[in-house]
């Protein structure tokens, strides 16, 4: 049967790529004759909720699929954009565009393409961002969630979860990968270990009547193209470069912690005056899912510096190892911590 579709796009994190996942990506190769998989939340720091990174998620793929099929599939990292939408919807449009003109074999015919996911599930909110493209709904097969998976992978009951036979939630192919991952991998164990603070930090809020939102606060302090960062001491986050910041005290401004946390954290000796005379901006960054430790809710300041060839010395200290002046150019997002990246990002408008 001739496939209805030059092109078929499935876009998903896939954190662990499952039985849900390998039936939508069947149905893609029946209804197109590529397959194109954007692996969302590309290029982070791994963390409880992206433990792998996108090379890993498309072996994990690749894994389930036959050499037919992985001739026809098309596997590409797509960045996330957590407080940019347009620019989210605009890099998939320039990913899906440049593939299907890469690989598009009738040039003299405009390329059939379909977005499919499943519509009526939440994580399917992108198939109607693209109404240029066709649309092909898949049912939530067996209503399997990623979420539950990875919380019993990084957990005592890691072997009930891997066992081959009869596995209703992951191909056999997928619990062989997790299990040499597990046992080979040291990330396993600091994904663990990062979970297992997380539940101790979420434990002494058990008894409050209502589920907790925390106010933060961070710097964005730059001079002469560079931003000065700092790497965490520990978990969460723990050797990831930072924000100076940290949470607000019950009896004072949100200026006043911000300079605070980024005194302690930093060292940094410029007068309170010249900092708050350097504020550009001030925003507010409340993606739900920004922090593994609960609904946190961050008040980011960009202060800008006179230029000047001598940066001011600073020193790590509190919660910091090390603080340090980075060009802005050598920012990688797969070494920072959060959202701390794409705050950076959405205040130098460079998102």
């Amino acid at each position: 049967m001739q496939n209805r579709y030059d092109f078929a796009v499935f876009i998903g994190r896939f954190q662990p790529f499952h039985n849900g996942h390998l039936q939508v990506v069947r149905e893609g190769l029946a209804a197109a004759d590529k397959l194109i998989v954007l692996i969302g939340s590309a290029w982070q720091a791994r963390n409880p909720r992206n433990p792998w990174n996108h090379f890993e998620r498309e072996q994990m793929i690749r894994a389930c699929l036959s050499e037919t099929h992985n001739e026809r599939l098309i596997c590409l990292p797509l960045m996330d954009v957590p407080y940019n939408d347009d620019l989210w919807v605009r890099n998939v449009q320039a990913t899906v565009n440049g593939s299907v003109t890469a690989h598009h074999t009738k040039p003299h015919q405009p390329a059939s393409i379909a977005l499919i996911g499943h519509k009526k599930d939440h994580t399917g909110f992108y198939l109607n961002l693209f109404p240029q493209w066709k649309n092909i709904s898949v049912e939530n097969y067996a209503g399997i969630s990623a979420t539950p998976i990875r919380e019993q992978y990084f957990s005592p009951l890691i072997n009930e979860l891997l066992k081959t036979s009869n596995n209703e939630l992951l191909p056999s192919s997928i619990s062989k990968w997790l299990s040499d991952f597990a046992e080979s991998n040291e990330a396993y164990q600091q994904i663990a270990d990062e979970i297992g603070f997380v539940q101790k930090y979420k434990q002494a809020w058990e008894a409050a009547p209502y589920a907790p939102t925390f106010v933060t606060v961070d710097a964005v302090v730059i001079q002469s193209g560079h931003i000065l960062l700092v790497e965490r001491k520990a978990n969460p986050g723990k050797g990831l470069w930072a924000l100076p910041g940290g949470f607000v005290d019950q009896n004072e401004r949100l200026l006043d912690a911000c300079l605070r946390e980024l005194r302690e954290e930093t060292r940094l000796k410029v007068p309170g005056p010249v900092l708050k005379g350097s504020i550009k901006r001030q925003e507010v960054f409340d993606e739900p899912n920004r922090s593994a430790r609960g609904r946190t809710i961050t008040h980011a300041f960009h202060i800008e510096l006179e230029p000047n060839s001598a940066l001011p010395k600073v020193k790590g200290s509190d919660d910091a190892k090390y603080a340090r002046w980075i060009p802005l150019g050598d920012l990688k997002p797969q070494e920072m911590f959060e959202d701390h990246y794409f705050i950076i990002q959405e205040l130098l408008g460079t998102s």
